[in-house]
């Protein structure tokens, strides 16, 4: 458990370093740096105590011992200078061990700032190797401020989320365990100490011997494809008293040396960025993709031995984005090792991403023992999904990881933990793995149906730039947005937004047609408008526009109040990233009853005189509101 002291002295060295530093990856690997540097040192010290000799600071490196940084004698010049030469050499000193010269290996000092330094040298002074333990969970907390890595599509996951990864999937003592993108080293540590949970009997892994704890250490596998993270996870695992990690750069969709190497269990969060013209892989995935979170899935599947589990955070393209090799991976881990789905609520890797994600539960054993793949929705994981994730009370994660647990016991579902056939999901259209899309709720009609393809021209939305004025200031053409739905309700006869000609003429945005319906296919899925004037729409918005040869036999308004019964099927079909939506592919496919002409007349002026109605109410409503008001206002009210 972090303590108070330790974590306050994060964060102070942190603020002096920020001034300095503004990256937060630099920020932890001159922090990292700094506490191996004091640790090496305090080593040294120990064993001069017990009678030996330094091991480290010696020969030509003995200069630049921590008795040299912090010796008054010194100027404040000198001292950064010895330090910024000594993180500069460390990596070629031959009396380190392999560990430590790869935690040193590029280390620069990115200021000369006298003052800065001796602050900072100052606060690495608190921690004690000694205290090693504590200082474990010291780092983790100082990998917490590691966000987005530039373009490279990596997110540090939380470590609660880990750690629910790792129960379900359930690592022993005698399985060898891989991260093929392993970062911080996050679900390597996660795994150790839920294997000593599980071998403890008065302490914390007192049923393990000196040789299991010798084969769990080298059970333990990482790769990572950069050197800042391999220095990250090196430092974390020598932390929790792992001399001598497995841990490599090893860039695991490029090089295939590794390829027919395979493990009991693997576990990851892989990359979810594709750089511009896709990944270079080599030749031997079975599924030819540039995509890396494809890659990734099909290594890791490809990968498990035949008894094998693995745990995998996914994007949300991997569970439900249409194309081939989308596909035919989802159809390849179905038949060969997928055994569950969590959908995780977007917010997970806020502050830094609102990517929307997924897990994908692996088990060869059990997939081929199950004709059912199971899917757990969890809303909130004990934390808000704001920028600050601050705690909540609300957490689905304990009853997800009971669900899980009794279902891979016993078969048992629940209202969280629900069951689809996998011969439902690969006769599906797109072998989607979202569970809304398998609920068998339809609408029903004793009338003929028809596509919204069929019956309708549908034209997308657009947004002129903001940044361009000459497309907004004074402009006269109406733009719709869901503003405009709210205001008025379903019909829409002015918009609160104009745009101007220069943006039609210069835009891809188009003038709709009076009785146009609006359906809207991003966050508020399923809204529906009708449009009593010309107008544009933004992108929120889908535009249906009656072909031509439909025209006498389908009235407008009647094809919008039918519009407004579908939103529980474009929601079964929709997406997420961030958020909501639904494809213009898929919104086509959706059909809706059509009844002769005399029938839609006659049900649409039912519905006018009910919306008459309804406004009658409102009105009625709204002077009742003001008796009231008027009637207290006769015994106290504020005088001007």
């Amino acid at each position: 458990m972090l303590d108070k002291d330790t974590k306050d002295t994060i964060d102070d060295l942190r603020q002096i370093l920020v001034g300095k530093v503004t990256d937060p990856r630099s920020q932890v690997e001159q922090i990292t740096n700094g506490m191996l540097f004091k640790f090496m040192n305090d080593m040294d010290e120990k064993s001069i105590s017990l009678g030996g000799v330094p091991s480290y600071f010696i020969k030509e490196y003995e200069k630049f011992s921590w008795r040299n940084l912090l010796d008054e004698k010194n100027s404040g010049e000198k001292k950064v200078n010895l330090y910024s030469e000594a993180l500069e050499k460390m990596f070629y000193n031959k009396y380190l061990p392999q560990i430590f010269r790869e935690i040193f290996k590029y280390s620069t000092l990115p200021y000369k700032d006298p003052k800065v330094f001796n602050k900072f040298i100052s606060g690495i002074s608190c921690f004690q190797y000694s205290d090693s333990e504590k200082l474990g969970d010291a780092f983790e907390y100082l990998l917490s401020f590691m966000g987005k890595q530039g373009d490279a599509g990596q997110f540090r996951t939380p470590r609660h989320i880990i750690d629910f990864i790792v129960d379900i999937v359930n690592p022993k003592k005698n399985e060898k365990i891989l991260d093929p993108a392993c970062g911080t080293a996050g679900f390597l540590i996660s795994s150790y100490k839920h294997i000593l949970k599980q071998n403890s009997k008065n302490n914390l892994g007192d049923k393990l011997g000196p040789s299991d704890r010798k084969n769990i250490s080298e059970n333990l596998n990482g790769f990572d494809i950069s050197p800042e993270f391999l220095k990250v996870s090196l430092m974390n695992m020598f932390l929790h008293k792992f001399n001598n990690p497995n841990i490599i750069e090893y860039d695991t969709l490029s090089d295939d040396r590794k390829w027919n190497q395979h493990y009991d269990i693997i576990l990851a969060n892989p990359p979810f960025f594709t750089p511009k013209g896709g990944i270079t892989p080599h030749n031997r995935f079975s599924i030819k993709s540039k995509k890396a979170e494809v890659l990734f899935v099909d290594y890791i599947n490809e990968h498990i031995l035949p008894t094998g589990r693995g745990g995998i955070i996914v994007p949300g393209g991997v569970v439900y984005r249409a194309g081939g090799a989308y596909q035919q991976i989802r159809k390849k881990i179905i038949n060969e090792s997928l055994i569950g789905v969590i959908s995780l609520p977007p917010g997970i890797f806020n502050p830094y991403s609102n990517v929307k994600t997924s897990v994908l539960i692996l088990d060869k054993k059990i997939n081929k023992q199950k004709t059912d793949i199971f899917f757990v929705e969890v809303s909130n994981d004990g934390f808000d999904l704001g920028k600050t994730r601050k705690p909540i009370k609300e957490n689905d994660l304990p009853n997800a990881l009971e669900s899980i647990h009794n279902y891979l016991k016993n078969g048992s579902t629940n209202k969280l933990l629900k069951i689809v056939p996998k011969k439902t999901i690969l006769n599906s259209k797109d072998i989607g793995l979202v569970y809304s899309r398998y609920i068998k709720k339809e609408l029903t009609s004793e009338y003929e149906y028809f596509s919204i393809d069929d019956i309708c021209k549908v034209v997308n939305g657009s947004t002129p730039s903001r940044k361009n004025k000459s497309y907004w200031k004074n402009g006269t053409v109406p733009w719709f947005t869901i503003d405009d739905l709210r205001e008025q309700g379903h019909y829409i006869n002015r918009t609160i937004q104009k745009i101007t000609n220069t943006a039609l003429k210069e835009t891809t945005i188009k003038i709709l047609p009076k009785n146009a319906v609006l359906i809207c296919c991003t966050t508020s899925i399923g809204e529906c408008a009708f449009s009593e004037i010309e107008l544009t729409t933004n992108q929120q918005f889908n535009s249906l526009i009656i072909k031509e040869k439909f025209k006498k036999i389908i009235l407008p308004k009647f094809l919008f109040w039918m519009c407004t019964l579908i939103k529980k099927e474009l929601l079964r079909n929709s997406g997420k990233t961030s958020f909501s939506f639904i494809s213009g592919k898929k919104l086509k496919e959706i059909k809706i009853p059509m009844p002769k002409i005399d029938i839609q007349k006659k049900i649409l002026k039912k519905i006018e005189q009910n919306l008459e109605n309804v406004n009658q109410y409102k009105t009625a409503i709204k002077k009742n509101n003001k008796d009231i008001t008027d009637q207290v206002n006769k015994i106290w009210s504020f005088k001007d």
